[in-house]
């Protein structure tokens, strides 16, 4: 494995506001480390791609710096706020979208964003507001009263989307959102996403290095459990002269 590269200041992120932090984060699992000492922060306005191999431990990390997951070690902050002793705080700020994100089959997208904005208790104006936003920037339109079981897997990652946006959080935490997609759709996925970089700070867990240079101003890559490098994509082509190779410097899969 490749010495951890040190961590750099991306100089267009100087001054700004701190929206995720990770300090010394570690999940221990009895002996064995899914995430060990991971630390980094993206500020307010980046869009930062979390890289790394399958099984690296970016889900693991994604779920503390969420407050999904109590952290075994270390603090992660949404805002400000500790995800671990002020979660509710922290997750008002926090839009987050899992892996193959739980979603209601039975229930229309409709149905769906009106279920959880009545769960954040949106009085009706805003509701109605909120609800016909997000289904503009998602492009919901045409789906909205079908039902999710029979929607194509690219529209149900977008009605995830519309659900992770809906109450205006300024932070995004996603999770391999083109996952299992095909061209067109993670066409539409990174159109969306450039989109919202505009206005968010967001944290975009991928292991496909085409999002990388399609959408993301820095890299956080780990591989086991561990971080191995934080700079720009132009730092990260410039260990072995390729993104590809580079990758597989980093990660200690060269040799594989």
């Amino acid at each position: 494995m490749a010495n951890e590269m040190k961590s750099k200041q991306n100089p267009g992120s100087a001054g700004k506001r701190p929206m995720i932090e990770a300090a010394g984060l570690s999940k221990f699992y009895g002996p064995f480390a899914a995430a060990r000492n991971i630390s980094f922060t993206v500020n307010e306005g980046e869009l930062v791609a979390f890289l790394g191999p399958n099984g690296a431990g970016k889900s693991t990390t994604m779920k503390m710096l969420t407050g999904y997951l109590a952290p075994s070690e270390g603090v992660a902050k949404i805002a400000g706020h500790d995800m671990f002793s002020d979660r509710i705080a922290g997750s008002r700020h926090l839009g987050y979208l899992p892996e193959n994100g739980p979603l209601y089959p039975d229930m229309t997208p409709y149905s769906l964003l009106s279920f959880f904005a009545d769960a954040r208790a949106m009085d009706a104006d805003y509701k109605r507001e909120r609800i016909r936003k997000v289904i503009e920037l998602c492009d919901l339109s045409t789906v909205m009263h079908k039902a999710i079981s029979k929607l194509s897997k690219g529209f149900r990652q977008r009605v995830g989307m519309a659900q992770a946006l809906l109450h205006e959080p300024d932070v995004l935490i996603l999770d391999e959102p083109t996952a299992g997609l095909d061209p067109n759709q993670i066409r539409e996925v990174r159109r969306t996403m450039k989109k919202l970089s505009e206005s968010k700070t967001i944290l975009l867990s991928t292991h496909i290095l085409q999002e990388v240079e399609a959408m993301a101003n820095r890299v956080v890559m780990i591989a086991e459990g561990r971080k191995v490098f934080d700079g720009t994509v132009a730092e990260l082509k410039s260990v072995r002269g390729d993104l590809t190779e580079g990758f597989h410097e980093l990660t200690g899969a060269s040799g594989q």
